[in-house]
Protein backbone atom coordinates (compact mmCIF):
# COMPACT_ATOMS: atom_id res chain seq x y z
CA UNK A 1 0.00 0.00 0.00
CA UNK A 2 0.76 3.72 -1.16
CA UNK A 3 3.34 4.55 2.54
CA UNK A 4 1.28 8.07 2.73
CA UNK A 5 -2.33 6.60 2.04
CA UNK A 6 -1.13 3.89 5.00
CA UNK A 7 0.04 6.73 7.48
CA UNK A 8 -3.26 8.52 6.36
CA UNK A 9 -5.71 5.37 7.15
CA UNK A 10 -3.53 4.54 10.36
CA UNK A 11 -3.68 8.00 12.03
CA UNK A 12 -6.81 9.70 10.52
CA UNK A 13 -9.13 6.79 9.21
CA UNK A 14 -9.29 8.16 5.96
CA UNK A 15 -8.89 6.81 2.49
CA UNK A 16 -7.92 9.39 0.71
CA UNK A 17 -6.83 13.30 0.29
CA UNK A 18 -8.18 16.16 -0.51
CA UNK A 19 -7.65 18.03 -3.80
CA UNK A 20 -3.97 19.42 -3.34
CA UNK A 21 -3.06 17.94 -0.50
CA UNK A 22 -0.71 15.54 -1.65
CA UNK A 23 1.50 17.61 -3.54
CA UNK A 24 2.03 19.99 -0.65
CA UNK A 25 3.03 16.46 1.20
CA UNK A 26 5.35 15.33 -1.29
CA UNK A 27 7.22 18.39 -1.76
CA UNK A 28 7.69 18.62 2.26
CA UNK A 29 8.94 15.24 2.65
CA UNK A 30 11.36 16.10 -0.10
CA UNK A 31 12.68 18.98 1.73
CA UNK A 32 11.30 21.53 -0.59
CA UNK A 33 9.77 24.52 0.53
CA UNK A 34 5.98 25.33 -0.72
CA UNK A 35 3.19 27.53 -0.85
CA UNK A 36 -0.16 25.83 -0.84
CA UNK A 37 -3.68 27.94 -0.75
CA UNK A 38 -6.34 25.53 0.39
CA UNK A 39 -9.62 27.16 0.64
CA UNK A 40 -11.27 26.60 4.30
CA UNK A 41 -12.10 22.84 4.78
CA UNK A 42 -9.28 21.73 1.88
CA UNK A 43 -7.30 20.15 5.13
CA UNK A 44 -4.43 22.51 4.85
CA UNK A 45 -3.66 21.39 8.68
CA UNK A 46 -2.76 17.57 7.18
CA UNK A 47 -0.01 19.31 5.07
CA UNK A 48 1.96 19.95 7.70
CA UNK A 49 0.77 17.38 10.35
CA UNK A 50 1.46 14.43 8.55
CA UNK A 51 5.29 14.96 7.79
CA UNK A 52 5.71 14.42 11.20
CA UNK A 53 3.77 11.41 11.73
CA UNK A 54 5.36 9.77 8.89
CA UNK A 55 8.99 10.97 9.41
CA UNK A 56 8.57 10.65 12.93
CA UNK A 57 10.30 13.92 14.20
CA UNK A 58 9.18 17.77 14.87
CA UNK A 59 7.19 20.53 12.89
CA UNK A 60 6.94 23.83 13.97
CA UNK A 61 3.86 25.32 13.03
CA UNK A 62 3.51 29.41 13.20
CA UNK A 63 -0.08 30.70 14.11
CA UNK A 64 -1.96 33.71 14.72
CA UNK A 65 -4.59 31.84 16.17
CA UNK A 66 -5.01 30.71 19.55
CA UNK A 67 -8.34 28.99 19.68
CA UNK A 68 -6.91 27.41 16.25
CA UNK A 69 -4.11 25.87 18.10
CA UNK A 70 -5.56 24.81 21.38
CA UNK A 71 -8.04 23.05 19.52
CA UNK A 72 -5.63 21.00 17.16
CA UNK A 73 -3.05 20.17 19.85
CA UNK A 74 -6.43 18.18 21.69
CA UNK A 75 -7.04 16.72 18.62
CA UNK A 76 -3.97 15.09 17.91
CA UNK A 77 -3.25 14.52 21.68
CA UNK A 78 -6.44 11.90 21.20
CA UNK A 79 -5.12 10.42 17.60
CA UNK A 80 -1.55 9.73 20.11
CA UNK A 81 0.14 12.06 18.62
CA UNK A 82 2.38 14.32 20.99
CA UNK A 83 1.91 18.14 20.25
CA UNK A 84 1.85 21.28 22.63
CA UNK A 85 1.30 25.25 21.99
CA UNK A 86 2.92 28.24 23.18
CA UNK A 87 1.20 32.10 23.32
CA UNK A 88 0.94 34.33 26.48
CA UNK A 89 -2.17 33.13 27.44
CA UNK A 90 -1.07 29.75 29.12
CA UNK A 91 -1.26 29.43 33.13
CA UNK A 92 2.26 29.18 34.67
CA UNK A 93 1.53 25.16 35.54
CA UNK A 94 0.67 24.58 31.50
CA UNK A 95 3.81 26.33 30.92
CA UNK A 96 5.79 24.02 33.10
CA UNK A 97 4.29 20.70 30.93
CA UNK A 98 5.50 22.31 28.05
CA UNK A 99 9.14 22.68 28.89
CA UNK A 100 9.28 19.41 29.92
CA UNK A 101 7.65 18.11 26.53
CA UNK A 102 9.92 20.33 24.99
CA UNK A 103 12.84 18.11 25.71
CA UNK A 104 10.92 15.15 25.16
CA UNK A 105 12.50 13.52 21.43
CA UNK A 106 8.84 12.30 20.66
CA UNK A 107 7.63 15.58 20.05
CA UNK A 108 6.20 16.46 16.70
CA UNK A 109 4.33 19.00 16.51
CA UNK A 110 5.20 22.79 18.26
CA UNK A 111 2.69 25.72 17.69
CA UNK A 112 4.39 28.78 18.55
CA UNK A 113 2.49 32.40 18.20
CA UNK A 114 5.04 34.44 15.81
CA UNK A 115 5.82 37.05 18.73
CA UNK A 116 7.66 33.74 20.63
CA UNK A 117 9.66 33.63 17.58
CA UNK A 118 11.79 36.85 19.14
CA UNK A 119 12.70 35.04 22.75
CA UNK A 120 15.86 33.94 22.73
CA UNK A 121 15.60 30.36 24.37
CA UNK A 122 12.82 29.59 21.39
CA UNK A 123 15.44 30.19 18.61
CA UNK A 124 18.28 28.40 20.61
CA UNK A 125 15.88 25.27 20.59
CA UNK A 126 14.75 25.69 17.18
CA UNK A 127 18.47 26.16 15.73
CA UNK A 128 19.85 23.39 18.37
CA UNK A 129 16.61 20.58 16.30
CA UNK A 130 17.50 21.81 13.03
CA UNK A 131 21.16 21.04 13.64
CA UNK A 132 20.54 18.19 14.95
CA UNK A 133 18.19 17.42 11.93
CA UNK A 134 15.32 16.73 14.37
CA UNK A 135 13.09 19.34 12.73
CA UNK A 136 11.07 17.73 9.69
CA UNK A 137 9.22 21.24 8.37
CA UNK A 138 8.54 24.88 9.70
CA UNK A 139 4.79 25.82 8.87
CA UNK A 140 3.67 29.19 8.52
CA UNK A 141 -0.09 29.14 8.65
CA UNK A 142 -2.41 32.56 7.82
CA UNK A 143 0.49 33.41 5.94
CA UNK A 144 -1.70 35.68 4.13
CA UNK A 145 -0.75 37.84 7.34
CA UNK A 146 3.13 38.92 6.24
CA UNK A 147 1.66 40.68 3.39
CA UNK A 148 0.02 44.36 3.30
CA UNK A 149 -2.01 43.47 0.75
CA UNK A 150 -3.39 40.42 2.50
CA UNK A 151 -6.45 40.74 4.55
CA UNK A 152 -5.46 40.69 7.55
CA UNK A 153 -1.84 41.83 8.05
CA UNK A 154 -0.12 41.50 11.21
CA UNK A 155 3.15 43.50 11.76
CA UNK A 156 5.17 40.21 14.42
CA UNK A 157 4.72 37.82 10.66
CA UNK A 158 7.05 40.29 8.96
CA UNK A 159 10.18 38.69 11.39
CA UNK A 160 9.12 35.44 10.41
CA UNK A 161 10.96 35.27 7.61
CA UNK A 162 14.58 35.75 10.09
CA UNK A 163 13.71 31.79 11.22
CA UNK A 164 15.77 31.12 7.34
CA UNK A 165 19.08 32.17 9.67
CA UNK A 166 18.50 29.64 12.35
CA UNK A 167 16.91 26.42 10.40
CA UNK A 168 18.72 27.04 6.83
CA UNK A 169 18.17 23.83 5.64
CA UNK A 170 14.83 22.72 7.07
CA UNK A 171 11.32 23.43 4.17
CA UNK A 172 9.09 25.91 4.79
CA UNK A 173 5.54 25.57 3.83
CA UNK A 174 3.18 28.71 3.82
CA UNK A 175 -0.40 27.94 4.04
CA UNK A 176 -3.81 30.32 3.64
CA UNK A 177 -6.51 29.73 2.32
CA UNK A 178 -7.34 32.52 0.40
CA UNK A 179 -4.10 34.79 -1.04
CA UNK A 180 -4.43 37.22 -4.33
CA UNK A 181 -1.81 36.93 -6.94
CA UNK A 182 -0.08 39.85 -5.15
CA UNK A 183 0.16 38.09 -1.65
CA UNK A 184 1.71 35.22 -3.28
CA UNK A 185 4.24 37.04 -4.52
CA UNK A 186 4.85 38.75 -1.44
CA UNK A 187 4.64 35.60 1.08
CA UNK A 188 7.73 33.99 -1.28
CA UNK A 189 9.70 36.70 -0.71
CA UNK A 190 9.02 37.90 2.83
CA UNK A 191 9.84 33.86 3.82
CA UNK A 192 12.64 33.57 1.59
CA UNK A 193 10.97 30.38 -0.30
CA UNK A 194 13.28 28.69 -2.31
CA UNK A 195 12.41 27.41 -5.52
CA UNK A 196 8.87 26.43 -3.46
CA UNK A 197 6.16 24.09 -4.83
CA UNK A 198 3.36 26.93 -5.63
CA UNK A 199 0.02 24.82 -5.03
CA UNK A 200 -3.60 26.89 -5.53
CA UNK A 201 -6.70 25.54 -5.33
CA UNK A 202 -9.93 27.06 -6.49
CA UNK A 203 -11.62 28.20 -3.67
CA UNK A 204 -14.64 27.83 -5.21
CA UNK A 205 -17.61 25.81 -3.42
CA UNK A 206 -20.23 24.97 -5.35
CA UNK A 207 -22.44 23.55 -2.36
CA UNK A 208 -22.54 27.29 -0.85
CA UNK A 209 -25.45 29.69 -1.49
CA UNK A 210 -24.42 33.48 -1.56
CA UNK A 211 -26.94 36.26 -0.61
CA UNK A 212 -26.34 40.11 0.64
CA UNK A 213 -29.15 41.95 0.54
CA UNK A 214 -30.05 45.47 2.73
CA UNK A 215 -30.44 44.95 6.18
CA UNK A 216 -33.88 46.22 7.18
CA UNK A 217 -34.20 48.64 10.14
CA UNK A 218 -35.31 45.66 12.40
CA UNK A 219 -33.42 43.14 10.97
CA UNK A 220 -34.81 40.42 13.64
CA UNK A 221 -37.98 38.51 11.23
CA UNK A 222 -35.02 38.26 8.40
CA UNK A 223 -32.41 36.58 11.12
CA UNK A 224 -35.09 34.24 12.63
CA UNK A 225 -36.42 33.20 9.10
CA UNK A 226 -32.67 32.34 8.35
CA UNK A 227 -31.98 30.52 11.19
CA UNK A 228 -35.44 28.36 10.65
CA UNK A 229 -34.34 27.35 7.05
CA UNK A 230 -31.03 26.62 8.58
CA UNK A 231 -29.94 22.63 8.52
CA UNK A 232 -27.07 21.96 11.68
CA UNK A 233 -24.96 24.36 13.37
CA UNK A 234 -25.60 28.20 12.70
CA UNK A 235 -23.05 31.15 12.51
CA UNK A 236 -24.09 35.09 13.21
CA UNK A 237 -21.19 37.33 12.69
CA UNK A 238 -21.42 41.05 14.06
CA UNK A 239 -18.58 43.61 14.22
CA UNK A 240 -18.49 44.45 17.63
CA UNK A 241 -18.38 42.71 21.43
CA UNK A 242 -20.75 44.90 21.84
CA UNK A 243 -23.53 43.52 19.03
CA UNK A 244 -22.17 39.92 20.44
CA UNK A 245 -24.07 40.30 23.71
CA UNK A 246 -27.19 42.69 22.03
CA UNK A 247 -27.92 39.53 19.33
CA UNK A 248 -27.25 37.16 22.29
CA UNK A 249 -29.68 38.74 24.69
CA UNK A 250 -32.71 39.31 21.51
CA UNK A 251 -32.16 35.70 20.40
CA UNK A 252 -32.36 33.80 23.89
CA UNK A 253 -35.81 36.17 24.35
CA UNK A 254 -36.93 34.89 21.59
CA UNK A 255 -36.19 31.08 22.46
CA UNK A 256 -32.91 30.79 20.98
CA UNK A 257 -30.07 29.57 22.99
CA UNK A 258 -27.78 32.10 21.29
CA UNK A 259 -23.86 31.24 22.40
CA UNK A 260 -22.04 34.31 22.70
CA UNK A 261 -17.74 34.06 21.87
CA UNK A 262 -15.69 37.11 21.37
CA UNK A 263 -12.01 38.22 22.98
CA UNK A 264 -13.47 40.00 25.80
CA UNK A 265 -14.88 37.03 27.48
CA UNK A 266 -12.55 35.20 29.78
CA UNK A 267 -10.85 32.06 28.87
CA UNK A 268 -12.94 29.44 30.26
CA UNK A 269 -16.18 31.24 29.07
CA UNK A 270 -14.63 30.59 25.56
CA UNK A 271 -14.02 27.37 25.79
CA UNK A 272 -17.45 26.62 27.50
CA UNK A 273 -19.03 28.44 24.14
CA UNK A 274 -16.62 26.48 22.02
CA UNK A 275 -17.56 23.45 23.47
CA UNK A 276 -21.38 23.89 23.13
CA UNK A 277 -20.88 25.31 19.61
CA UNK A 278 -19.21 21.52 19.08
CA UNK A 279 -21.52 19.31 21.51
CA UNK A 280 -24.69 20.75 20.18
CA UNK A 281 -26.64 19.39 17.46
CA UNK A 282 -27.87 22.90 16.22
CA UNK A 283 -25.98 25.67 17.95
CA UNK A 284 -26.40 29.04 17.06
CA UNK A 285 -23.17 31.25 17.72
CA UNK A 286 -22.96 34.94 18.02
CA UNK A 287 -19.39 35.96 17.80
CA UNK A 288 -16.58 38.41 16.39
CA UNK A 289 -15.27 37.09 13.12
CA UNK A 290 -11.89 36.31 14.79
CA UNK A 291 -14.01 32.47 15.83
CA UNK A 292 -13.98 29.91 13.75
CA UNK A 293 -10.56 29.53 12.66
CA UNK A 294 -9.33 25.93 12.51
CA UNK A 295 -12.55 25.08 14.72
CA UNK A 296 -13.84 21.44 13.08
CA UNK A 297 -17.89 21.37 12.55
CA UNK A 298 -18.62 20.00 9.10
CA UNK A 299 -22.44 20.74 9.03
CA UNK A 300 -22.55 24.68 9.25
CA UNK A 301 -25.86 25.19 7.70
CA UNK A 302 -25.92 28.90 7.74
CA UNK A 303 -23.59 31.91 8.12
CA UNK A 304 -25.05 35.30 8.58
CA UNK A 305 -23.05 38.39 8.72
CA UNK A 306 -24.71 40.85 10.48
CA UNK A 307 -22.76 43.63 9.08
CA UNK A 308 -20.44 44.68 5.71
CA UNK A 309 -17.71 42.49 5.58
CA UNK A 310 -14.31 44.20 5.99
CA UNK A 311 -12.73 42.40 2.88
CA UNK A 312 -14.45 40.11 0.04
CA UNK A 313 -10.87 37.87 0.75
CA UNK A 314 -11.85 37.57 4.09
CA UNK A 315 -15.79 36.94 3.69
CA UNK A 316 -14.37 34.04 1.56
CA UNK A 317 -13.10 32.34 4.82
CA UNK A 318 -15.48 33.45 7.18
CA UNK A 319 -18.27 32.08 4.49
CA UNK A 320 -16.06 29.47 4.07
CA UNK A 321 -16.67 27.73 7.38
CA UNK A 322 -20.10 26.94 5.95
CA UNK A 323 -21.11 23.40 4.00
CA UNK A 324 -17.89 21.65 4.80
CA UNK A 325 -19.75 18.21 4.90
CA UNK A 326 -20.50 18.99 1.46
CA UNK A 327 -24.34 19.58 1.64
CA UNK A 328 -26.28 22.83 0.66
CA UNK A 329 -25.82 25.77 3.35
CA UNK A 330 -26.23 29.65 3.13
CA UNK A 331 -23.63 32.44 3.49
CA UNK A 332 -25.98 35.48 3.74
CA UNK A 333 -24.97 38.93 4.50
CA UNK A 334 -26.98 41.75 5.85
CA UNK A 335 -25.48 45.36 5.54
CA UNK A 336 -26.34 48.63 5.53
CA UNK A 337 -24.80 51.98 3.70
CA UNK A 338 -23.58 53.02 6.71
CA UNK A 339 -21.40 49.54 7.50
CA UNK A 340 -18.37 51.26 5.45
CA UNK A 341 -17.80 54.47 7.23
CA UNK A 342 -18.27 52.94 10.24
CA UNK A 343 -16.07 49.90 9.33
CA UNK A 344 -13.93 52.41 7.69
CA UNK A 345 -13.26 54.52 10.91
CA UNK A 346 -12.51 51.18 13.13
CA UNK A 347 -9.88 50.25 10.90
CA UNK A 348 -8.49 53.42 10.83
CA UNK A 349 -7.84 53.53 14.34
CA UNK A 350 -7.07 49.96 14.85
CA UNK A 351 -4.45 49.94 12.52
CA UNK A 352 -2.76 53.05 13.21
CA UNK A 353 -3.02 51.86 16.97
CA UNK A 354 -1.20 48.33 16.78
CA UNK A 355 1.05 49.14 13.28
CA UNK A 356 2.32 52.55 14.15
CA UNK A 357 5.51 51.57 15.59
CA UNK A 358 5.82 48.42 13.35
CA UNK A 359 5.79 50.22 9.78
CA UNK A 360 7.45 53.47 8.08
CA UNK A 361 5.21 55.50 7.25
CA UNK A 362 5.33 55.21 4.01
CA UNK A 363 4.39 51.79 4.06
CA UNK A 364 1.30 52.74 7.01
CA UNK A 365 0.19 54.94 4.42
CA UNK A 366 0.46 52.40 1.69
CA UNK A 367 -1.28 49.79 4.22
CA UNK A 368 -4.40 52.17 5.33
CA UNK A 369 -4.91 53.01 1.49
CA UNK A 370 -5.21 49.04 0.62
CA UNK A 371 -7.95 48.31 3.60
CA UNK A 372 -9.74 51.12 2.55
CA UNK A 373 -9.63 49.90 -1.11
CA UNK A 374 -10.50 46.26 -0.08
CA UNK A 375 -13.64 47.75 1.83
CA UNK A 376 -15.02 49.82 -0.61
CA UNK A 377 -14.51 46.49 -2.80
CA UNK A 378 -16.29 44.32 -0.56
CA UNK A 379 -19.53 47.35 -0.86
CA UNK A 380 -19.27 47.05 -4.36
CA UNK A 381 -20.41 43.29 -4.60
CA UNK A 382 -22.42 43.54 -2.09
CA UNK A 383 -24.25 46.12 -3.89
CA UNK A 384 -23.35 45.01 -7.65
CA UNK A 385 -25.50 43.24 -9.90
CA UNK A 386 -23.19 40.34 -11.18
CA UNK A 387 -22.83 36.93 -9.98
CA UNK A 388 -21.91 37.08 -5.97
CA UNK A 389 -19.41 34.20 -6.32
CA UNK A 390 -18.08 35.39 -9.59
CA UNK A 391 -17.35 38.69 -7.64
CA UNK A 392 -15.84 37.32 -4.44
CA UNK A 393 -13.08 34.97 -6.47
CA UNK A 394 -11.97 37.53 -8.73
CA UNK A 395 -11.00 39.59 -6.13
CA UNK A 396 -8.40 36.17 -4.96
CA UNK A 397 -7.12 36.19 -8.67
CA UNK A 398 -9.71 33.15 -9.93
CA UNK A 399 -11.99 33.58 -12.87
CA UNK A 400 -15.63 31.41 -13.30
CA UNK A 401 -18.38 31.72 -14.36
CA UNK A 402 -21.42 32.49 -12.78
CA UNK A 403 -22.51 29.93 -10.52
CA UNK A 404 -26.64 29.93 -10.91
CA UNK A 405 -26.87 29.62 -6.90
CA UNK A 406 -26.59 33.01 -5.58
CA UNK A 407 -29.49 35.79 -5.68
CA UNK A 408 -28.09 37.80 -7.97
CA UNK A 409 -28.31 34.56 -10.19
CA UNK A 410 -31.79 33.32 -9.54
CA UNK A 411 -33.35 37.27 -9.49
CA UNK A 412 -33.11 38.91 -12.82
CA UNK A 413 -32.14 42.44 -11.99
CA UNK A 414 -33.08 45.51 -14.82
CA UNK A 415 -30.43 47.71 -15.64
CA UNK A 416 -31.40 51.69 -16.26
CA UNK A 417 -28.49 54.35 -17.60
CA UNK A 418 -27.07 56.17 -15.43
CA UNK A 419 -24.94 58.64 -17.36
CA UNK A 420 -27.01 61.72 -16.99
CA UNK A 421 -26.92 61.74 -13.30
CA UNK A 422 -23.04 60.80 -13.58
CA UNK A 423 -22.40 63.62 -15.69
CA UNK A 424 -23.86 66.00 -12.94
CA UNK A 425 -21.85 64.81 -10.05
CA UNK A 426 -19.05 64.56 -12.24
CA UNK A 427 -19.28 68.24 -13.38
CA UNK A 428 -20.02 69.32 -9.67
CA UNK A 429 -16.23 67.80 -8.77
CA UNK A 430 -14.94 69.37 -11.91
CA UNK A 431 -13.39 72.26 -10.70
CA UNK A 432 -12.50 71.60 -7.45
CA UNK A 433 -8.78 70.66 -6.59
CA UNK A 434 -10.16 70.29 -2.59
CA UNK A 435 -12.54 68.13 -3.33
CA UNK A 436 -15.86 67.64 -1.87
CA UNK A 437 -17.74 66.00 0.67
CA UNK A 438 -21.14 64.21 -0.80
CA UNK A 439 -22.80 65.70 1.66
CA UNK A 440 -22.14 69.22 0.55
CA UNK A 441 -23.42 67.95 -2.97
CA UNK A 442 -26.09 66.46 -2.47
CA UNK A 443 -28.53 68.98 -1.93
CA UNK A 444 -27.99 70.38 -5.41
CA UNK A 445 -27.96 67.12 -6.68
CA UNK A 446 -31.47 65.85 -5.25
CA UNK A 447 -32.88 68.63 -7.55
CA UNK A 448 -32.01 66.91 -10.69
CA UNK A 449 -32.12 63.22 -9.68
CA UNK A 450 -33.35 60.94 -7.97
CA UNK A 451 -33.39 60.86 -3.90
CA UNK A 452 -31.26 59.15 -2.07
CA UNK A 453 -29.30 57.75 -4.86
CA UNK A 454 -26.53 59.69 -4.86
CA UNK A 455 -24.31 57.90 -2.24
CA UNK A 456 -24.87 54.66 -4.24
CA UNK A 457 -23.82 56.31 -7.43
CA UNK A 458 -20.88 57.76 -6.32
CA UNK A 459 -19.97 54.60 -5.01
CA UNK A 460 -20.19 53.22 -8.20
CA UNK A 461 -18.10 56.17 -10.04
CA UNK A 462 -15.47 55.05 -7.46
CA UNK A 463 -15.08 51.52 -8.58
CA UNK A 464 -15.31 52.73 -12.15
CA UNK A 465 -12.12 54.83 -11.62
CA UNK A 466 -13.79 57.88 -12.45
CA UNK A 467 -13.42 59.69 -8.67
CA UNK A 468 -11.28 59.36 -5.90
CA UNK A 469 -12.29 59.23 -2.20
CA UNK A 470 -10.09 59.95 0.40
CA UNK A 471 -9.18 57.79 3.26
CA UNK A 472 -8.82 60.53 5.84
CA UNK A 473 -12.24 60.01 7.10
CA UNK A 474 -14.15 63.07 6.08
CA UNK A 475 -14.76 61.09 2.29
CA UNK A 476 -13.78 64.15 0.23
CA UNK A 477 -14.69 63.34 -3.76
CA UNK A 478 -12.26 64.11 -6.45
CA UNK A 479 -12.22 63.82 -10.03
CA UNK A 480 -9.59 61.55 -11.52
CA UNK A 481 -8.15 61.98 -15.44
CA UNK A 482 -10.71 59.31 -16.58
CA UNK A 483 -13.29 61.12 -15.15
CA UNK A 484 -12.26 64.12 -16.93
CA UNK A 485 -12.28 62.32 -20.04
CA UNK A 486 -16.10 60.64 -19.35
CA UNK A 487 -17.25 64.67 -19.02
CA UNK A 488 -15.26 65.22 -22.64
CA UNK A 489 -16.74 61.65 -24.00
CA UNK A 490 -19.58 60.44 -22.07
CA UNK A 491 -20.50 56.82 -22.39
CA UNK A 492 -23.38 54.85 -21.28
CA UNK A 493 -23.09 53.34 -17.64
CA UNK A 494 -25.91 51.03 -16.86
CA UNK A 495 -26.57 50.18 -13.14
CA UNK A 496 -29.28 47.63 -11.36
CA UNK A 497 -30.74 49.45 -8.39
Amino acid sequence: MDPLIRALRDHYGWDGFKPGQRPVLEAILSGQDALAVLPTGGGKSLCYQLPAVVRKGLVVVISPLVALMEDQVEKLKKLGVPAVCLHSGLEFSRREEISIALRDKNLRLLYLAPERLQQENIRQFLSQKAYLKEMIAIAVDEAHCISAWGHDFRPDYRRIGEIRSLCPKTPVVALSATAAPKVRADIIKLLQLRSPLVQVSSARRCNLNYSMRLRAKEPLPDILKALEASIGASLIYVRTRRLVEYWTETLRKEGIPAIPYHAGLSYNSRQDALAKFLGHSKPVLVATVAFGMGVDRADVGLVLHLNLPATPEGYLQESGRAGRDGNLANCMVFFSPSDRTKLGWAIKSSFLRKNKTALDENENDLRLEIAQEQLRRMEAIAEGEICLEQALLISVGEIVPPCGRCDRCLKKLDSHDWSKQALELLQSLENSEEGKSLKSLVPALQKIGRKGSWGWLARRLIQEDLINESNDGAKKLFLKENGRRYLSKPWPLKYAA
